[in-house]
């Protein structure tokens, strides 16, 4: 019964014939068993957490079962009124949007040149850039911190968002994909008088939102889960993010299940977008690794 849908498969790893010898049956088991476990063992840390959120700190330190005794609410509402979550989601959720539209636009503009555009010089402008890959971003945060204080922007979300928007994979992601989009639109849209701009902005992002799709969903992972700069940034600045926030909680008069409460009320917004557009995060994804 289960292998039935091979019966017309006539392409891939396993097709119709396949499936007729016992040992490729078993085979398959075998790897949707391994494959249901490894499921079950990267779910498991989130889903604990869920439940242990539910419980007292007296149920957490002597009750070894994985379920509370009771589900309420009232902690959880409790923890996020305490530690104020609402008002670093608001400063977590600005610091995203403006590192999403920068990751989008200056490394969409700096691949369009390099890309479509190639002016003189670009390889060696390029060639920076695929060096620059090779440079742990850790390494220079001692120079980058020093310069921003000099600019004045210490306290600011803009050395986080323009971080995002130097970002040498996304160049090279987006890099790959213009290089196949069809030369004739941009031709004949030099003939009817657009300008470069305007041909990036109405001719080279809309046919891009396959990569445009992959690229969002890196910058939104990586700048809510960023800590580093947005600590060194924002720190005592009253603007934390939820990551920053997260780590000031060694500092204050918290218990175990209050800081699982807090991890949970961290990993909700991730979770939340990954459900809600799983499909076209992944139809998206794949239209963008086959596209570049």
């Amino acid at each position: 019964m289960f292998f039935s849908k091979y019966s017309e498969k006539k392409d891939g790893v396993i097709r119709a014939y396949d499936v007729h010898a016992n040992r490729v049956k078993v085979v398959c088991i075998i790897l949707l068993i391994i494959s249901f476990a490894i499921t079950i063992g990267c779910f498991f840390p989130a889903i604990w957490v869920f439940l242990a959120s539910f419980k007292d700190i007296r149920e957490f330190t002597r009750n070894v079962t994985i379920l509370p005794s009771k589900f309420s609410l009232e902690p959880l509402i409790e923890t996020w009124h305490t530690f104020k979550f609402g008002k670093y989601y608001v400063h977590s959720f600005i610091s995203v949007i403006g590192c999403l539209v920068c990751a989008v636009l200056f490394n969409g503009l700096l691949a369009y040149g390099f890309a479509i555009l190639k002016p003189k010089g670009y390889k060696i402008a390029l060639g920076l850039v695929m060096w620059s890959l090779l440079i742990p971003s850790v390494t220079s945060i001692v120079g980058l911190v020093r310069n921003i204080s000099i600019l004045g922007m210490t306290g600011s979300y803009i050395p986080i968002w323009l971080s995002f928007g130097a970002n040498a994979f996304y160049v090279v992601l987006f890099k790959q994909f213009f290089e196949d989009l069809p030369e004739e639109l941009m031709e004949a849209a030099r003939l009817d008088g657009c300008g470069v701009l305007q041909i990036f902005t109405r001719i080279v992002l809309p046919m891009s939102k396959p990569i445009i799709v992959v690229v969002a969903i890196f910058a939104v992972t990586a700048a809510w889960s960023d800590f580093l700069l947005p600590y060194l940034m924002l720190n005592g600045s009253g603007k934390e993010t939820v990551m920053v926030r997260l780590f000031a909680f060694k500092d204050t008069p918290t218990n175990a299940v209050q800081v699982l409460r807090a991890v949970l009320f961290s990993i909700i917004p991730p979770t939340i977008i990954f459900a809600i557009f799983q499909r076209q995060i992944t139809d998206n994804a794949a239209i963008g690794a086959v596209k570049g």
